[in-house]
């Protein structure tokens, strides 16, 4: 980062529901979908620490992404913008998640398809319909 001259941004992950191998490899124990008020602490934790993003992840290729619930929980308190990821797979889902306050959509696995770009045009109709 140094080397580059990067920029350093300070970010707040939040793990929750699956954790998927996030949560493996970081030995974390993500937060359970139905405890929205644990998401929203860690959330204003990492806001009052400093981080410029919170990001609530489920997990690479998690079953289920966050419930909106708790999407619109974080939202509600945090002044930082909300990056939310993890078991987004169609339009429907990236909608939900749009609506419900996420600023940003991560939709990594989505990639990994061999028929990416039309459904990552999908998932970009979803967010903006969502606006």
């Amino acid at each position: 980062v140094k080397k580059y001259g990067l920029e350093p941004i300070p970010l707040a992950y939040i793990i929750v529901g699956e954790g998927g191998t996030a949560s493996i490899v970081g030995k974390a124990v993500p937060i359970p979908y139905n405890k929205p008020e644990l998401a929203v602490a860690h959330a204003l934790a990492g806001q009052y620490l400093g981080m410029r993003f919170i990001y609530l992840e489920a997990g690479s290729g998690a079953k289920n992404p966050i419930p909106p619930e708790i999407i619109r929980a974080v939202k509600s308190y945090v002044d930082v913008p909300l990056i939310v990821g993890g078991g987004i797979k169609t339009k429907k889902q990236a909608l939900a998640a749009a609506s419900a306050g996420a600023d940003i959509i991560v939709t990594g696995n989505i990639i990994e398809t061999g028929c990416a770009k039309d459904k990552v045009a999908e998932i970009v109709e979803g967010i903006k319909s969502g606006r």
